[in-house]
């Protein structure tokens, strides 16, 4: 049903210039659902394949770290001589109008801090692996963010698709409907009253 609206000429061009701007729109926003969509999907992809890898880096790293533990022995804490990471930042980029973070850590590539005395190829694998898992856990913590970001533009960017599609969109065109059709009949009655005061006339 439409709503309550005058019919005249204004308003019909009226509803046809809103009609032809809320079809733009709910393209515009289809596509930029679909752009976030693809780079959701390739981000989910991303993040499974790291997650897999920090697993399997972790189980790698521990099984050098028990070994380590076993020819050398736990007799010192080496987490004391280890400095505290401070070389993470986040920055990022913009897609769509949605910004995406990205972690990484900048430190240089790592060297142990513990002494050689004291160690062998076991504990620096083990090191090693460690410091690989943090920077992928901080590449990780963005791709997450990132799809976290997506999927909550994806819902409003659906909410104002559907909006369009399913109230403003027909709206207009059942607005357009009333004000075409009811002119249409002031124009026949018009007519048929010009008809008749010209035979009037005419008598």
């Amino acid at each position: 049903m439409a709503e309550q609206i005058f019919p005249t000429k204004g308003n019909l061009i009226a509803c046809k210039k809103n009609l032809e701007l809320a079809k733009l729109g709910f393209d515009l926003l289809d596509r930029k659902r679909n752009v976030l969509m693809r780079e959701m999907m390739k981000l989910i992809d991303v993040a499974a394949g790291m997650q897999k890898e920090i697993g399997d880096t972790f189980q790698r790293a521990y099984r050098a770290l028990q070994n380590a533990n076993i020819t050398l022995g736990i007799d010192q804490s080496l987490d004391s001589v280890v400095p505290e990471e401070r070389g993470f930042s986040m920055h990022g980029h913009s897609i769509m109008g949605v910004d995406l973070p990205t972690g990484e850590v900048h430190t240089a590539q790592p060297f142990p801090y513990y002494g050689f005395r004291n160690s062998n190829s076991q504990l620096d694998a083990a090191y090693m692996a460690f410091d690989h898992v943090k920077r992928l856990c901080a590449k990780l913590a963005g791709i997450e963010n990132s799809v976290y970001r997506l999927a909550t533009a994806i819902k409003k960017t659906q909410r104002r698709t559907n909006m369009l599609e399913n109230v403003v969109i027909p709206r207009l065109e059942e607005n357009i409907r009333f004000i075409s059709s009811t002119l249409e009949e002031h124009e026949r009655e018009e007519f048929t009253r010009m008809k008749v005061i010209k035979r009037q006339k005419g008598g």
